[in-house]
């Protein structure tokens, strides 16, 4: 039984500057709601509340998300807003989350590594914490699921476009079934010309604590960091590793224009608005469509 979680959340989010110069890109929102927040009800989802962050510097708004409010919510019961209060009571209450910094960046890997303390000999989960997978059944319940079949390290991969796999570790591997693979290599962003295949790592696994051992012996890689796929890489020459096809569909948050896609597609799935945004999206494209049509040389120019 997995009973632990780790999420990392220590980057620096470049990718969305300025505006994660003061604020972490875990705790950019999805409308109203944290994408870190999507991750831990994932986990909790899961059956697991026991949760280690790994954050950083500059990212204790974080910890403050998942914290008590007195004062919040003292107001909030003053002004009688119980859906909101009960809101907050729910964030703060949804887990057991502890906190550790990772003093320096290098890599993913390395993040893990600081997880050695917590997890100890038990296996665990990882969520990377600008990820989210909208999913009936929530994606590490089907890796804890394959997990109990199969006893090893589960990595979650889906199939992406030839054009994106540098952008992910890519797996190869025998089809054990229609869902599992059984592992053969990992390799941390290839080349578009040197991918030996177009199935890359979702951002979710269940790791055994033989990992750290195998992050120790890990020399930098890509980035000159700690690669996470290259530990795993040593692992899988030491016992074997499984990949689980995911069922439902990842979020990546780490560029601006996935972030918009995810804010738009979530918001379409919110019952107090769905209808009213859809028919802002309609009027919308249609005034696009009028306009291309009615100025083709000025569209053609822009």
């Amino acid at each position: 039984m997995i009973k632990k979680a780790v999420i990392p959340a220590a980057g620096l989010g470049t990718r969305f500057l300025p505006q994660t110069k003061a604020q972490p890109k875990e705790m950019l929102p999805i409308i109203d709601t944290p994408t870190i927040q999507y991750v831990v009800q994932e986990c909790v989802d899961s059956g697991i509340e026991d949760i280690l962050i790994i954050s950083g510097k500059g990212k204790r708004s974080i910890e403050d998300h998942f914290d008590k409010n007195f004062e919040l919510e003292t107001r909030l019961q003053e002004k009688k807003d119980e859906v909101l209060y009960t809101h907050l009571k729910h964030i703060e209450n949804m887990a057991n989350i502890h906190f550790i910094r990772q003093k320096e960046l290098n890599g993913l890997g390395d993040a893990i590594y600081h997880a050695r303390f917590h997890c100890e000999h038990e296996p665990f989960a990882v969520l990377l914490g600008d990820t989210i997978i909208d999913s009936v059944i929530p994606v590490t319940q089907q890796l804890i699921d394959s997990y109990e079949q199969y006893g090893q390290t589960v990595i979650a991969v889906e199939t992406v476009p030839w054009e994106n796999v540098s952008r992910y570790g890519i797996t190869v591997g025998d089809n054990l079934s229609t869902k599992v693979i059984r592992l053969k290599e990992l390799i941390e962003k290839p080349d578009r010309k040197n991918a030996p295949s177009n199935m890359a790592i979702a951002g979710r696994y269940i790791l055994t604590p033989q990992i750290f051992r195998a992050l120790e012996k890990t020399p930098r890689g890509k980035g000159n960091e700690i690669q996470l796929t290259d530990a795993l890489q040593f692992l899988l020459k030491e016992e074997g590793i499984v990949a689980t096809l995911i069922e439902g569909k990842r979020y990546d948050m780490g560029n601006k224009m996935d972030f918009l896609k995810t804010t738009v597609e979530l918001a379409l799935k919110r019952k107090e608005f769905s209808e009213e945004f859809e028919e802002f999206l309609r009027e919308t494209i249609a005034k696009i469509d009028e306009e291309r049509k009615n100025n083709p040389v000025k569209q053609k120019n822009f």
